[in-house]
């Protein structure tokens, strides 16, 4: 697969993350068959018009550069945030 084609498929998955919910770049890549690096490469290059700030580390934290700003976005669609982490077992996405 094309690195374009790639980010695309990433963007796509991004965008199914229904609001209030969260993801990981873990499960993201596995829906698209890459690994987690691969996603979080995609949405810090270009993932901008996507919901990105859904996509989370596997502990349910943010990544420090964006922790602030994300931790905002997503707890302002009422996403429960505690001690600077989100519980994946209640929000998270797929099921």
């Amino acid at each position: 697969m094309e690195a374009a084609d790639v980010d695309e498929a990433v963007y796509d998955a991004v965008e199914r993350i229904p609001p209030g919910r969260v993801s990981t770049y873990g499960a993201i890549g596995r829906l698209v068959g890459v690994g987690p690096r691969r996603v979080a490469r995609a949405l810090s290059s270009g993932g901008g018009a996507v919901p990105w700030y859904r996509v989370l580390r596997a502990d349910g934290t943010a990544a420090e550069q964006v922790r602030v700003r994300q931790l905002q976005l997503l707890s302002g669609e009422g996403v429960p945030v505690r001690d600077g982490r989100i519980d994946l077992t209640a929000v998270g996405w797929p099921d």
